[in-house]
């Protein structure tokens, strides 16, 4: 009888001892948790403070070249002068020092962006200031950085992507589709773009679906970067299955923010109206099947190689499900041709 009590007292003295273990490591983890949040609460605070002190050296600067008393030969007199007196204060060389005044001069007067410029790094403010053309496109990629929490990396690359030309016309060009349904409200699609860039897939010329999916699928990071963070990878060719039959859905993602399935459909050819059928038949089976009570309806995205706006517009006229289409390019497109299309648009709405 003791011996064959004995491993059962060892194991209770085990699992004791682990549940103690893991007790204590939770409480570590907290420890750590406020050791994280300090930090980042520091590397905040000493951020906001140079970023005010930019500022205010910006604001001297405009002052006095304002006054005609101070010209590019002071200015880099004064960066010398910093240089030797102030060896360890960094960022103070005459270019820099220019492009405080810019900043200053940029955003003088709009009180309502004060507290965005404190949360960017110089560096994200100054890609921001330097290569925006309007005060909106200045706001919107201020906005954008703060949300998605950009590195200087990351935010380049949208602007030389023209994330914003490309929001403002998904914007203008939904405008003039059909209306989702009263009951699917809550399933806000326009957090979705008409065109993404996927120039970082480095497909071959000739390319198939299961590539553009594969490749997908490989670089999810940066596809995160272009269709937003919120989303959550599940799969790809999820399977559903209908009756007696299999269906695979190309890629599947959950929505944060939307709280909800999306389903995105890869097509390497133009779009067409008997897509959407397809595409509708898998948001009822994931709505049916798969879609937790909680969730808001699935949303659908058909992302094909390129679209005719008033075929887009016809089909979608009757359509019941929050769906839309959009297309993708495989390299940047020109910011003026982007510009010229948006304007267009807006025009058009005038």
């Amino acid at each position: 009888m003791v011996r064959s009590s004995l491993p059962n007292v060892a194991v209770f003295a085990i699992a004791t001892g682990m549940k103690k273990y893991y007790a204590l490591e939770e409480k570590f983890i907290e420890v750590i948790s406020l050791i994280r949040t300090a930090r980042y609460n520091a590397v905040h605070s000493v951020n906001r403070e140079l970023i005010d002190l930019y500022w205010k050296v910006g604001e001297y600067i405009s002052k006095k070249v304002a006054g005609k008393k101070w010209g590019h030969g002071v200015i880099q007199k004064l960066a010398n002068y910093i240089l030797r007196n102030v060896p360890e204060a960094k960022g103070f060389s005459a270019p820099n020092i220019w492009r405080m005044k810019q900043f200053y001069e940029t955003y003088q007067g709009v009180t309502i962006l004060s507290a965005l410029l404190r949360e960017l790094s110089w560096t994200n403010n100054v890609l921001i200031f330097s290569r925006s053309n309007t005060p909106e496109e200045r706001e919107f990629y201020l906005r954008l950085s703060v949300k998605e929490k950009y590195s200087s990396r990351e935010l380049e690359h949208q602007i030389n992507s023209s994330f914003y030309e490309r929001t403002m016309i998904s914007n203008q060009t939904r405008a003039t589709l059909p209306e989702v349904p009263t009951d699917l409200k809550n399933t806000d699609i326009s957090v979705f773009r008409d065109t993404y860039i996927l120039d970082f897939l480095n497909l071959p010329q000739d390319f198939e679906e299961s590539d553009l999916r594969k490749a997908i699928v490989h670089n999810l990071r940066k596809f995160f970067l272009e269709f937003g963070r919120d989303l959550c990878f599940i799969g790809e060719e999820y399977r559903l299955q209908v009756g007696n039959n299999d269906y695979f859905i190309d890629l599947l993602f959950y929505h944060r923010d939307l709280k909800c399935l999306v389903v995105i459909e890869l097509k390497t050819e133009d779009f067409k109206p008997e897509h959407l059928g397809k595409l509708n038949f898998y948001l009822e089976a994931l709505d049916r099947d798969v879609k937790k009570p909680h969730e808001n309806p699935t949303v659908g995205i058909i992302l094909c190689k390129s679209k005719d706006r008033e075929v887009v517009e016809y089909a979608l006229s009757r359509n019941l499900s929050p769906a839309l289409i959009a297309e993708y390019k495989i390299k940047l497109i020109d910011k003026s041709v982007l510009q010229k299309k948006l304007h267009e648009l807006f025009e058009e709405e005038g």
